[in-house]
């Protein structure tokens, strides 16, 4: 038995659209923040003779849900060469499927606990690929603080890997406006978009140059270009998805706001850009000696959203032991 934890990332270069979708290759490559709230705890407990069973928050999942737990457990099986079964039990402390990023933070604990469970001598490159058979963002979840997944041309170049970063510690409001469950769910809404919609071969595109310009600026620490780019991108993703047939439309009345909202907030002199995926809510990148003004000044604009501050989290790690 091992339990593993690990927390949500935010793309700030965004994952939108897939090159192949059994091995989860992105249509390009991303770069997230992975933050220090909302983690999943996950328990594998390896040896059970009644097939796999998995479980989250108290209820047993069925279906695709529990399919792609399977696909990583069969693959930390292939590698390790073992073939008993397990027993998946996975703790969500954000609303699942809302746009905050609760699969990569479930998938990167699953690998990180079923690989250890399973005896795999995996270093976090291993992980971050085995993590993104689950879901393609979790294989960042692996990395503390800021990580740049590479796109790759199979199974081996395909991983994330971390970056350095030593400008002024980086903080993000998660401005929270729904939590509940969306309607097309991420992978749905990423196959629609690729098919259907005419500006998704232009969203790549220039998705490619936008990763390479913003890992230019973590190296050079150049906050105020990341955020640039990180809106970009944002607002990039969700236009190709308003291409889709019929459209794909998480940003709500409230999310708009909140963009226009922090655009307020930069001409106050508050230095702030928003972001947002597959979901509803908003999140708000900014200095972390500027988080509480952010929140200040967002509550005052928008007072019906409820805000969450977050900081660079730590990377995926084994937790027996120790209090989750």
């Amino acid at each position: 038995m091992s339990t593993a934890i690990a927390h949500p990332n935010i793309a700030l270069a965004k994952y939108w659209g897939k090159r192949d979708a059994t091995l989860i290759l992105p249509a390009a490559g991303s770069l997230s923040l992975t933050l220090d709230v909302f983690p999943t705890t996950t328990t594998v407990t390896v040896g059970e003779d009644d097939g796999d069973v998995v479980s989250l928050d108290g209820v047993q999942l069925s279906g695709d849900e529990s399919g792609r737990v399977r696909t990583v457990l069969d693959r930390v099986r292939e590698l390790s060469g073992r073939r008993e079964h397990a027993h998946v039990t996975s703790v969500n402390t954000v609303p699942t499927a809302a746009g905050l990023a609760s699969s990569a933070a479930a998938f990167a604990a699953l690998a990180t606990a079923a690989a250890d469970a399973y005896g795999l001598e995996a270093d976090d490159r291993m992980l971050s690929r085995i993590a993104r058979r689950g879901s393609g963002s979790a294989c960042r979840s692996i990395f503390a603080g800021l990580a740049r997944w590479n796109a790759g041309d199979d199974d081996e170049s395909s991983y994330a890997e971390p970056l350095r970063w030593s400008g002024a510690p980086l903080a993000m409001i998660v401005a929270v406006v729904s939590s509940g469950r969306k309607s097309v769910s991420s992978r749905d809404a990423m196959r629609r978009t690729a098919e259907s919609s005419p500006y998704f071969p232009a969203w790549v595109e220039s998705s490619s140059a936008l990763l390479e310009q913003m890992s230019a600026a973590v190296a050079e620490a150049d906050f105020t270009r990341i955020g640039q780019l990180t809106e970009q991108s944002a607002l990039r993703m969700h236009a190709s998805m308003f291409g889709a047939v019929p459209p794909v439309r998480y940003l709500t009345a409230a999310s708009i706001a909140l963009f226009d909202a922090v655009v307020t907030l930069r001409a106050s002199g508050v230095e702030a850009y928003a972001t947002a995926d597959a979901g509803p809510n908003v999140k708000v990148l900014c200095r972390a000696d500027d988080a509480r003004n952010v929140v200040d000044g967002l509550t005052a604009l928008m007072p019906n959203a409820d805000y969450v501050v977050a900081h660079a989290g730590s990377g995926s790690r084994i937790v027996d032991g120790e209090a989750a």
